[in-house]
């Protein structure tokens, strides 16, 4: 790759693809579906030319399979998908959360639910990005407004992934997966790039599960000698499968809240214009975008407006949410469905009857002029706003 970029015209499916290189990523599987083509077919060029392996899988689940296999034997490994591939890889990735295999995975959102709109822009996957497999699990959810972020939290994504040992999903819209922006990426050179914490003890001494003050397990490399057991099931230090209660709670009860004591580092979101806002915006994705502007109308019209944008969308940033409604008259969720995040948002404002949801299914992004019209329609009504 270049160590000296210059501006160039940049498509948001490249950037993440050019970010997961940059960022280590050697192996990608995966299987084509709109609207996350693009990135495969960048992997598959691209990815040979630094020594990286590209395969295309017969189907979603073995693709999520085989990024599985690759990341056991020590290698930064991606997947991307979009609609109903997303729910096909969802049993696999329970794996890799239960397993604590670190692994990236790009969805592109569109329409749903089943084959839905594969070409046009929704957010319905915020749940499923928490939620898509069964039991309680730790999940990291990044979520980029434009192709610099694309770039910028794909890196992030890969970093998380391998520090954190667990699923990083990509939380793109085909908005920003398709469209196509001048941007001036950062030299890779530059980058931080982390890699999983390694055993530091023999292979005689190693317990694949046994996690130090950080609560990370070490994780060592298949096919360097040490000799470890993966299993869905629940499982001991050692990686044996285990019914015991004690040892069993004790397993889960870190998996579940090992990521609480880097809640900090994880939640990463955009502020603007929040400090004297009456009225706050709570956005993420392409919706962010119009909702800045929105802020830039109503501004102009006398209306104090703010807008957070979240970038991580898990775990949910609960206290930048609490900390920034608390003194806002109203707050309002954009998004391209039919309020997953409000519902989530709801519970961290301090008066749920000043939250407002602004929703949009039918395939077309809502422009910065519908949500004006939505803050003056509520403040019209609202007694001495």
């Amino acid at each position: 790759m270049d160590s000296k970029r210059k501006a160039q015209l940049l498509q948001g499916n490249q950037a993440c693809s050019l970010a997961a290189i940059d960022a280590g990523v050697r192996f990608y599987a995966g299987y084509p579906i709109t609207p996350s083509t693009e990135i495969a077919e960048y992997m598959a060029e691209h990815l040979p030319k630094v020594g990286g392996k590209f395969i295309q899988m017969e189907d979603e689940i073995g693709g999520m399979g085989a990024v599985l296999g690759a990341a056991l034997t020590g290698v930064k490994a991606i997947t991307a998908t979009s609609g109903p591939g997303f729910s096909l890889k969802q049993e696999n990735i329970g794996f890799a959360a239960m397993a604590e295999i670190p692994c990236v995975v790009v969805n592109v959102q569109r329409m749903g639910p089943s084959t839905g709109g594969p070409t046009s822009p929704a957010q319905g996957d915020v749940m499923q990005a928490r939620w898509g497999t069964h039991g309680d699990h730790p999940v990291i959810a990044l979520s980029p407004a434009s192709v610099l972020e694309t770039y910028e939290l794909t890196v992030k994504a890969v970093n998380f992934a391998e520090k954190f040992r667990v699923p990083v999903i990509m939380l793109l819209d085909e908005v920003v997966g398709h469209m196509r922006e001048k941007v001036v990426l950062p030299d890779p050179v530059d980058l931080e790039r982390v890699e999983r914490k390694r055993p530091a003890v023999s292979p005689g001494s190693y317990k694949p599960y046994e996690a130090d003050e950080s609560g990370i397990p070490a994780m060592a490399d298949f096919g360097t000698g040490y000799r470890w057991h993966v299993t869905g099931l629940t499982h001991n230090e050692e990686g044996a499968p285990t019914g015991q209660a004690d040892s069993v709670e004790r397993h889960l009860t870190r998996l579940f809240t090992k990521l609480d004591r880097y809640e900090e580092e994880i939640t990463l979101y955009k502020t603007y214009q929040v400090e004297d806002a009456a009225c706050l915006f709570i956005a993420f994705g392409c919706t962010a975008r119009s909702a800045a502007e929105a802020v830039n109308i109503l501004r102009e019209e006398g209306i104090k407006a703010g807008l957070l944008q979240l970038q991580t969308v898990w775990p949910f940033p609960r206290k930048v949410v609490m900390e920034l409604t608390k003194d806002k008259e109203f707050v309002f969720v954009p998004e391209l469905n039919w309020g997953q995040l409000r519902g989530e948002v709801e519970k961290y404002v301090p008066d749920k009857r000043n939250l407002y949801g602004i929703n949009k299914i039918n395939g077309e992004l809502i422009t910065p002029q519908e949500i004006a019209a939505r803050v003056r329609e509520v403040a019209k009504n609202a007694e001495g706003y």
